[in-house]
């Protein structure tokens, strides 16, 4: 059966939680995977992005889909050892959103920001047939101007795979209601399929609302410093072999990434 290495990780725009920009290729080069699904990814105006980047340096082919505008400040003065500042909301980095409702932040500070773009990415560096965009939405309660998931179908020796990657809302801005949008657009069990990305939601649930898929990882995602929960998941359906799965403690995103090698029915 021919096998392939699926691998997911929120980038946090390639900083961590004091704006300190880490090693992003090489980040994604320790997870060596085949397709390479991606959240949080950022691109300034204009100027290279993330995803690109990283296709570039390490021979992917990618497929970005921006979800949202957002503002990064790369220059904020490390004062602690952690992650990141206690307080997140007053310190942060990233603004995701609109860019020009910063009513509630010190204005001045992020008036040394830089404008760009967030968003999601799919990188294969096996055969692509066709790719996708697949439209969820936008909730009243995101600050993502929109929620899309990104769909390839990869050749996988003489076999096929259709990869879908997203990024959906916290549960508690709705996202239940992304999940029942994405699983209606999601192939069927009975085909070689993945879904992967940062779902914001525990695996449990997960497993109910997406009959005929199961986990490919059970580990840990989040924080990435002290990690206590899984909101970042591989599912498959049951015609793909897991063979093993992983979280791998690479970067400085608020993340961990996941990496599953599995076999498809040739």
């Amino acid at each position: 059966m021919p096998q392939l290495v699926v691998a997911t990780l929120n980038l946090h725009a390639g900083i961590d939680g004091w704006g300190t920009p880490f090693d992003v290729v090489a980040c994604c080069g320790q997870l060596d995977a085949d397709v390479l699904l991606l959240q949080e990814t950022w691109t300034p105006e204009g100027g290279e992005g993330l995803a690109s980047h990283v296709a570039t340096s390490l021979g992917y082919e990618a497929h970005e889909v921006a979800l949202s505008g957002a503002l990064l400040l790369e220059s904020v003065e490390v004062v602690g050892t952690r992650w990141g500042p206690i307080n997140r909301r007053k310190n942060r980095s990233l603004w995701v959103g609109d860019a020009e409702d910063l009513r509630h932040l010190r204005r001045a500070r992020w008036d040394k920001a830089r404008a760009g773009t967030w968003g999601i990415a799919l990188l294969s560096r096996l055969p692509v047939r066709r790719v996708e965009t697949i439209e969820l939405g936008q909730l009243a309660r995101d600050p993502a101007e929109r929620r899309s998931a990104v769909l390839a179908e990869v050749e996988v020796g003489t076999s096929s795979v259709t990869v879908v990657g997203t990024h959906l809302a916290h549960f508690t801005q709705g996202s239940p209601v992304l999940l029942g949008r994405l699983h209606r657009k999601l192939p069927s069990p009975g085909q070689p399929a993945v879904l992967a990305g940062d779902m914001n939601f525990w695996g449990p649930p997960l497993s109910l609302a997406l009959p005929g898929w199961r986990r490919a990882v059970r580990a840990r995602t989040y924080p990435s410093w002290r990690p206590h929960s899984q909101t970042d998941h591989i599912f498959v359906t049951r015609a793909v072999e897991v063979i093993s799965g992983e979280s791998v403690a690479v970067g400085r995103s608020d993340h961990l990434p996941l990496r599953a090698r599995l076999a498809v029915a040739g």
